[in-house]
């Protein structure tokens, strides 16, 4: 599977490659998304109908769309899965995109190994969506959770600038959290090279 939207079917940095979000990761992401579901939008655990349907119903359609609004990827290290995510909300006619990310969570517990394959993840969607989409901006929405700290730096250390507060937006474990937007833009990201 590619996105038409792409010209390639493969995004690669090393050992690390990004490939169409496969058939074969999406139960395995379930998961994921599940064990972590306090730093996610979700609000209640994903069964295997549901994954499948998202899949099938939203993802499939998406590869032969010239305008998606999303772009999902697997996120492969030497061709095992570890994590995944892409660009979501896509709003192409003001050239931006919200930036999305889930490793596998035996390897977020390595706070170094996070920060390389994060780091190496936001380098290669900033090519996709610069180089190849010439998006305008790349931003991101963070739960202000404790646990989201080390997230935050690295984010920060990729280029992406604090551009604000978005108080009591999320209600989780019954309570609200703030939510922190941070975002890049091309201009800055043509600078870092």
């Amino acid at each position: 599977m590619k996105y038409l939207v792409l010209e390639k079917e493969s995004y690669q940095f090393q050992e690390y490659s990004l490939v169409a979000l496969r058939e074969e990761d999406i139960l395995l992401i379930k998961d994921w998304r599940n064990a972590q579901i306090l730093i996610l939008r979700q609000n209640k655990p994903l069964t295997e109908s549901d994954q499948i349907e998202y899949y099938n119903k939203v993802v499939i359609p998406s590869f032969s769309q010239t305008k998606p609004s999303i772009i999902l990827f697997s996120f492969l290290k030497k061709e095992m899965c570890i994590g995944y995510g892409g660009l979501v909300h896509i709003d192409w006619s003001n050239k931006r995109a919200e930036l999305s990310f889930l490793l596998n969570p035996e390897r977020v517990k390595d706070k170094n190994l996070y920060e390389v394959e994060f780091t190496i993840f936001i380098k290669l969607i900033k090519e996709i969506a610069f180089k190849e989409l010439k998006l305008n901006k790349v931003y991101t929405e963070t739960f202000d959770l404790n646990i989201r700290s080390y997230h935050i730096s690295i984010l920060e250390k990729n280029g992406f600038t604090f551009e604000g507060r978005l108080r009591q937006h999320i209600y989780k474990e019954n309570k609200f959290i703030d939510s922190l937007i941070h975002s890049i833009l091309r201009e800055e990201y043509e600078l870092e090279k």
